[in-house]
Parts: structure tokens; sequence; C-alpha cells
């Protein structure tokens, strides 16, 4: 249900208004969202810092660590005061800084196989930051049995990607769009895949690909532009390029294909 803007709303969100594509009724849209953001580190901290600026009216935050003195140099929703404090914490008070009119939902746990669906259907859309496949995977898996969007990142070193995942959407061809498990059925091997504790990360890179999810998840609340659905696109960040990547549904996924 849309509410009204007040006065100050207005001021604030004047720049999206005169947006042909967004208006007074895209803002109310906005107003009205609710997105849950899991994980409140490098892709969270400008994905949760864009969304509360945008006038996004709940945003859910799931995280169960606390800010340390390495987080910094990437996870800018946090800052030297809020080491040690949990991470939702630290997230929902630059929020309430940001803008008075966001709530902020926290969750100060670890997603797993008994709470993630509950969390996943209480929200209209979901923003993946986490950074290991077991979470990715809970949270596609919620998201495909809920039919809830999701919109997903990853960074290492200087490269990122980000995929919107939809299928519970049909295509115009009568399919229908893929899930994160049709771009990773399973884990790769380890040791393949690094955290970035180990790998190292340009901090800069996160904030290009978190800033990029924010966008997505305004466009698909708003329903304006092409959606990112059915394609993958990865940042190459020391050459400069950007390049799109066809992604297909998978018939024969375990979670969203005609078998599952």
């Amino acid at each position: 249900m849309t509410r009204a803007l007040g006065d100050d709303e207005i001021d604030r969100y004047a720049r999206h208004i005169v947006l042909k594509e967004v208006g007074g009724a895209g803002q109310a849209k906005l107003a009205a969202a609710r997105v849950l953001v899991v994980g409140a580190g490098g892709l969270g901290a400008p994905l949760i810092m864009y969304l509360a600026a945008a006038g996004v009216g709940t945003i859910g935050i799931v995280d169960d660590d606390a800010v340390s003195l390495s987080n910094l140099q990437r996870q800018i929703v946090h800052d030297t005061p809020s080491v040690g404090l949990p991470k939702t914490d630290s997230a929902r008070a630059t929020v309430r800084r940001l803008n008075p009119h966001v709530q902020v939902a926290t969750h100060a746990l670890r997603l797993d196989a008994e709470n993630a669906l509950g969390l996943v259907s209480a929200y209209d859309i979901v923003a993946d930051g986490s950074d290991n496949f077991e979470t990715r995977f809970l949270v596609n898996d919620a998201c495909v049995a809920a039919k809830k969007t999701l919109v997903s990142g990853a960074v290492a070193q200087f490269d990122g990607q980000l995929a919107t995942f939809k299928p519970h959407v049909a295509t115009p061809d009568g399919g229908h769009y893929p899930c994160y498990r049709c771009f990773a059925p399973e884990a790769p091997p380890a040791g393949t895949a690094p955290p970035c504790a180990e790998a190292g990360i340009l901090g800069a890179l996160a904030g290009v690909i978190g800033t990029l999810q924010a966008t997505e998840v305004l466009k698909e609340i708003l329903s304006i532009g092409d959606t990112l659905a059915g394609r993958i696109l990865i940042y190459d960040g020391l050459g400069a390029r950007v390049r799109l990547v066809k992604l297909n549904a998978d018939p024969r996924c375990a979670v969203c294909g005609s078998a599952a």
C-alpha cells in the first residue's frame, strides 16, 4: 500500500520525482517497498546506503558479524567508532542519520536452512551481498520457493559480477528466467575461490558492484528499464571493461528446472 509523500520527502527526492520514469508515483512505490539485504559488508554497505538515500521504505539487514578495522577499507556504511559493534546495528545507525524516513529491520544472525525461507518471504525483493557459496545457495533456494526476485553480486580482487534472478517470471519466448543455480549449480572446488581476506580486494570495486546492485533493485521495484535477468554483468576493474553474458534457464536445474 502506497502513502502520500510529505513536503520534506518531496524536497528530498526531487531529483527522482523529475525523472519521468519515476515521478511521484514511483517514489511512493519505493517508500512502500521492503528490501532484504543479505550481508552488511563490502557489497551490502553501498547497497544499503543508496537504497536508504533513494527512500526505500523498509530495509532488512542480515549479518551475524561485528565491525572490524579491516572492514573499513571498503565497507563504507561503517566507521571507526563502530569497530566492535554488530554490523546490523552500525548499518542501522548510519541509515538513521542518512534518512529518518526509512525503517530498518535488523537480523543479527546467520542464514541457515531453518530461517532463510521465513526471512525472504517477509520482503518484496532480496539483494545478496554474501561472500560464500553456502549462503548464496540458501538465499537463491529461498527466493525461488517464495517467488521473490533476487539481485546477486560478487567481487574478488579487481573483478565483479552482477545478476538478477527471477525464475518465477516468464520470458517472452514462453520459458522462464534462470535462478542462481542455473549459473552455479554447485560450489567450486575448495581453494579455487579464496575469500577476500586471503585474495585481497580493491575497496572501491565493492562500491562499484554494490552501487550497480542498488540500481538494479530500484529498477525492479519501479519496473523500469531493461531487466538484468537472463544476463550476467561482468566488470573487469583493471581493464576498465564491462561485458554482458547471456544466461538461460537450465531445464535440469535442481531448484527451478522442470524436474524440481
